[in-house]
């Protein structure tokens, strides 16, 4: 992965709009990769699902917090994706309380099986769903990579452990410390 140029995907997100007013006042907007990556580096972590215990209770909230340890080691943005729609993403970020972590609705999977981490998840009833991973990204390309072990379909188990914010901003701070 590391070198790779992250996939050109077009991401179909749903943005508050007032003008459109009512209960509901969103529209759809598509944003590309290109939006999300170009001139930035970023921190991406991909992960099971949206509202799971892990990705809720730990992995998304812990990213949150450490935004700006990420931001005093030269991070941009924070991009949490996962094979979930827009509403369901919006719903979560909303629900979480996010003011640092952009949610990212990889809907269809299109960018996360251009990643070669599309797994099925069949035996949680997810269906197809992406495989727990983080990155640095810079530019659009993968700087660093960080995958939870065990890669497969329909894993018994949610290893999580590489991809935590914390060993991201350790490695971050490592590779750092190396160049001074």
């Amino acid at each position: 992965m590391l070198g790779k140029r992250v996939p050109q995907v077009t991401f179909r997100t749903r943005v508050r709009d007032e003008a459109v007013g009512g209960p509901n006042p969103f529209r759809w907007q598509d944003v590309t990769s290109a939006d999300y990556f170009a001139g930035k580096r970023v921190v991406l972590f991909s992960l099971p699902g949206a509202f799971t215990p892990t990705c809720s209770t730990y992995q998304l909230p812990d990213f949150e917090k450490l935004f700006p340890d990420f931001q005093a080691e030269g991070i941009d943005a924070i991009y949490c994706m996962s094979v979930n729609d827009a509403f369901v993403m919006n719903a979560w970020a909303k629900s979480q309380n996010l003011a640092n972590v952009t949610v990212i609705p990889d809907g269809s999977g299109e960018f996360t099986r251009k990643m070669g981490m599309l797994v099925a998840k069949d035996n949680l009833g997810f269906g197809m769903r992406s495989w727990r991973y983080g990155a640095i990204v810079n530019d659009g390309v993968v700087e660093q990579w960080f995958e939870e072990e065990g890669y497969s379909d329909n894993c018994e188990s949610d290893p999580y452990g590489a991809s935590s914010p914390q060993n991201i901003l350790d490695n971050l701070k490592a590779i750092k410390i190396a160049a001074e």
